[in-house]
């Protein structure tokens, strides 16, 4: 299949194909050929993620060969000549950064050797250069055509954001999570200047100022930053309400991109014109093809803006529209499934009055419903109504699920993000009885379950252990169960960087101890699932052996289901038709009696 052209065709689809019965593919991270004429980004339409190319308004696509690694990103360089590839090898979170020619020749890596990992990849507009970072500690920038590697900048915690054109300053992010700030380093003196609390800016195309999404308020303001001059390109909450995510600048500085977060996570794109002097009046591209957008990419010529789209029942898509929002074409996106459940938003308050929002995805008929209760990972991430094909399954056989923010989500301001940091997670874990009381008073749920991935697993774990009763149910995905097994095995960048989200291993163990769900895994006795990718080094895979251990020692019934060549997420289509199928089988066992 590699190197050949291939027809996209879904007029074939088989009937059902939105539900557990045939997990159908995606498409992710769209960049653009500098004219705009053609589109690369990610699909596992071939049951791994892979490269794929191909012309803007034809359905015909090239696969461009990078190996047998699933490829989490790509990024096409503004001389059209490479593209830039994050590879994950055994699909663990330990990444590799590849080039190759868009016709698939010339691959080659260039970051990510040995044990270390190459993130925040970025092409320097209008030169072969490539700026990424390696192990949150050393800024590297690569050039495509000598092939030569140069170490701008180290230092604990770090990340490389942009370079100016003149190659004289680097902007740099410094921090862990919930406190990184940006500087501007001089990288001939090595000097550094504040710039702004955040996590994204990039040099204007002259390298005269900086655009940064500033966090140092309550709510991400979008700042151009010239010398001491300060301009707020956005207020601090949307029209509608909501939040900054990130944005995106042409080449030539005359047109911003940005993303708003809306309605507890929908979203609003949004071109700004920044030539623009006073009063500032962005046109919103609408109708968007789906709720939840990703990925803005402008092509290098400006004339292009590329993104990815998902809703209830439609899967990651890729989308192109013109520079002033108009002609939204689809470039590779499956239709959405006609009778796919869209989700109500549920408002309702904590045991401590703090309002909380979830995602209510209903079965036909009247309540009480069996219900499940899903809870999403970071815990900075949030639930969005996104493509789920679990939450359309489980609702397809008469199980409702629940999908809430809890306190530490984003999209609803900085201070509901630390809502839960250090010893205020046991208030999180007190937000997981909160939904369950809502549900039943409400007259949702009758039956209840729980389950949730990564820091939704950990959630998972502590509220089982915590409210023992409380549920029918649970399925735990890579969560970690033991804080100081967690510090021990996870990556080292990983676990500086949350420190200052759960604490200090050494300086607040007592704390960390108490809130790890094996330090009372005696007092779990429902039925548990336990999910885990044998390679993850996020989360590692002794979390999950420890957990199934206890369960089997106490005789708690328990499945576990390991998957080799797995890491925190489950990148082959494979792996995640057969954790549906077990999860489905599992939750109907428990729940429909």
């Amino acid at each position: 299949m590699d190197g050949q052209l291939h027809r996209l065709d879904v007029t074939t689809l088989p009937a059902g194909w939105h539900t557990i019965e045939s997990e159908v593919a995606g498409n992710w991270s769209p960049t653009l050929s500098p004219d705009g004429r053609h589109l690369a980004y990610v699909s596992d339409r071939g049951g791994v993620p892979a490269v794929w190319v191909q012309p803007v308004g034809s359905e015909l696509t090239f696969r461009v060969d990078t190996g047998p690694e699933p490829v989490a990103a790509v990024q096409w360089s503004s001389g059209g000549g490479w593209l830039a590839c994050h590879i994950a090898p055994g699909g663990s979170p330990r990444h590799e950064v590849w080039l190759v020619r868009p016709d698939g020749t010339g691959l080659h890596r260039v970051a990510g050797f040995g044990t270390d990992t190459a993130d925040t990849m970025r092409w320097l507009p209008g030169r072969p250069l490539l700026a990424l970072t390696e192990n949150l500690t050393r800024a590297v920038l690569v050039d495509a055509v000598s092939g030569e590697r140069r170490v701008v900048a180290e230092g604990a915690l770090l990340t490389l954001l942009d370079v100016d054109p003149a190659g004289r300053f680097a902007l740099l992010r410094y921090g862990p999570r919930g406190a990184r700030h940006i500087v501007l380093r001089d990288l001939s003196t090595g000097v550094e200047k504040p710039v702004t609390s955040g996590e994204q800016a990039i040099f204007s195309p002259g390298g005269g100022c900086v655009y940064a999404l500033s966090q140092d308020g309550e709510f991400p303001v979008l700042l151009r930053i010239a010398g001491d001059a300060v301009e707020a390109l956005t207020s601090p909450a949307g029209a509608r309400g909501g939040e900054v995510e990130t944005f995106a600048v042409t080449a030539d500085g005359r047109t911003a991109a940005i993303l708003w977060n809306v309605r507890g996570g929908e979203s609003e794109v949004a071109l700004l014109d920044l030539d623009h002097d006073g009063d500032r009046v962005p046109s919103v591209l609408a109708p968007l093809p789906g709720p939840v957008v990703s990925g803005l990419a402008w092509s290098f010529d400006g004339s292009a803006l590329a993104f990815t789209a998902e809703g209830p029942g439609q899967p990651h898509g890729v989308w192109v529209c013109e520079r002033d929002g108009s002609d939204v074409r689809k470039v590779a996106a499956l239709p959405t499934a006609p009778d796919a459940v869209r989700p109500t938003l549920e408002t309702f308050a904590a045991h401590d009055g703090l309002t909380l929002t979830g995602w209510l995805f209903r079965p036909a008929g009247t309540g009480p419903h069996p219900t499940v209760l899903w809870l999403h990972g970071g815990p900075e991430a949030q639930e969005r109504p996104g493509h789920g094909p679990l939450f359309q399954s489980l609702v397809n056989r008469g199980i409702a699920v629940f999908a809430p923010n809890v306190r530490g989500s984003s999209g609803f301001g900085r201070s509901f993000v630390d809502a839960d940091n250090g010893a205020l997670r046991y208030a999180a874990i007190e937000d997981v009885r909160s939904c369950v009381t809502h549900l039943r008073s409400a007259g949702i749920a009758g039956r209840v379950g729980i389950m949730g991935r990564s820091y939704g697993g950990y959630l998972t774990l502590a509220a089982l252990t915590t409210f023992p009763d409380l549920f029918d149910v649970g399925i735990d995905v890579c969560g970690m169960s033991n804080f100081s097994t967690f510090y021990q095995h996870t990556e080292p960048w990983i676990a500086a960087a949350a420190v200052s989200k759960y604490g200090d291993p050494v300086r607040d163990a007592e704390l960390l101890h108490d809130l790890s769900p094996m330090t009372r895994i005696d007092r779990l006795r429902t039925p548990l699932m336990v999910v885990h990718g044998e390679n993850d080094s996020n989360v590692p895979v002794i979390e999950a052996e420890q957990v199934v251990a206890a369960l089997a020692e106490r005789g708690v019934p328990h499945r576990y289901l390991l998957f080799p060549n797995e890491g925190h997420e489950l990148l082959h289509r494979s792996s995640r038709a057969q954790y549906l199928q077990a999860t489905i089988e599992w939750l109907e066992t428990y729940l429909l009696p």
